[in-house]
């Protein structure tokens, strides 16, 4: 009989994990379970992981193991129904969303469309509804089936980079005509810059480790590639955004040393090297206060402006042609490693914890 086997992250240590086996439980009127096949893990897993309790985050509250001090990290893929009591959803159908790292999860479909359905289990209900949505394959217009690797991997970080260059350019930068990003090898912070290359108001400089300058330069989105070392080479008179992917106290702090203020905003738009969160000593740094980006506040700003149809039809467009770039067979931005099993997937979270990952690479778990 099929078992019900989950990857389990210590809370604690994130690099620790454990896999359970137990029975698949009994579906309930109502209920669906999912056959969970292929998952992107990545640094912006490890991200969830780390602001897992965070109030408006409460990224462990999705998949709850009901056992204290152990979570489920949670990951974006594919699935299929293998059993379903609910009308609107059939057996093979195939869906694109958030899931744990695991074989399978039932969930409580409601609002089933021709779209897709949102998980109503009572758990989920006060989280963010964003991550509650599951996309049926078949109508999904961005949906390419030799691009699933792709999808896994860029789709959930490729929406938090086009809402955000959306949010600057919806805030014409803030003044700034210079835009800093820390992390500028991270796939979410490429991303951002491809959505921003065409600008001629701004110039994007890509803060980056020595060792990955010349990766980031072959990109070509980013205008300049400067090193950490590098940093008070820049001009500190010209009004400068910082988007800051790397969550790095240090760093911040000496880029508001830097700039001062010409420094016109800092938004804090993840975590790649750093699973700290902002305290209280950041509202002490010259310049700005640092500023969390969220990008369900954004899609919901972007929502009631054009309508949410218009919204998937740009993200769509935008996220085509970001795989296409990324994908491309003479110069490609990433290369996609294959892990089988969930054994492969706890070497994998161990390496992305001790961030000894290349960022040319993209990794996929099938769980098999």
């Amino acid at each position: 009989m099929t078992k019900l086997t989950q990857l389990q992250t210590d809370k604690s240590a994130l690099e620790r994990t454990r896999i359970v086996t137990s029975e698949l439980p009994t579906l309930q009127q109502g209920e669906a379970l999912m056959k969970i096949d292929g998952l992107a893990v990545t640094t912006n897993n490890i991200t969830y992981a780390a602001f897992g309790d965070t109030p408006h985050l409460r990224y462990w509250h999705f998949f709850p193991t009901q056992e204290k001090g152990w979570g489920h990290m949670p990951a974006w893929g594919f699935a299929e129904v293998v059993e379903s009591t609910v009308e609107g959803l059939e057996k093979g159908e195939r869906f694109y969303g958030y899931w744990p790292i695991a074989s399978h999860l039932v969930v409580k479909p409601v609002r089933i469309g021709e779209r897709g359905f949102y998980d109503g289990s009572e758990h989920r209900l006060e989280l963010t509804s964003a991550y509650n949505q599951y996309q049926r394959t078949r109508t999904d217009a961005a949906y390419r089936a030799d691009d699933e690797y792709y999808q896994m991997l860029l789709r959930p970080l490729f929406i938090t980079s086009f809402m955000l260059a959306d949010f600057l350019e919806d805030n014409g930068f803030f003044g700034a005509r210079q835009i800093v990003v820390s992390s500028a090898s991270s796939k979410t912070a490429y991303g951002t810059a491809f959505c921003l290359e065409n600008l001629d108001q701004v110039k994007l400089f890509g803060l980056t480790s020595p060792g990955n300058q010349a990766f980031v330069d072959s990109l070509g989105c980013y205008g300049q590639s400067v090193g950490y070392d590098e940093l008070e080479a820049l001009d500190s008179s010209i009004p400068t955004l910082y988007v800051d992917f790397s969550g790095d106290d240090q760093l911040r702090s000496r880029v508001h040393h830097h700039f001062g203020n010409s420094l016109v905003y800092d938004c804090y738009a993840g975590s790649a090297q750093s699973h700290e969160h902002l305290d209280e000593s950041e509202k002490n740094l010259p310049g700005p206060e640092p500023q969390f980006y969220f990008a369900p506040y954004q899609i919901k700003k972007r929502n009631a402006d054009w309508g949410a149809a218009e919204v998937t039809r740009r993200f769509n467009e935008a996220q085509l042609a970001f795989i296409r770039r990324v994908g491309d067979k003479q110069q490609p931005w990433m290369r996609v490693n294959e892990h089988n099993g969930l054994e492969a997937a706890q070497a994998l979270v161990e390496e992305l914890c001790a961030g000894r990952i290349d960022p040319r690479e993209g990794h996929v778990v099938l769980i098999g």
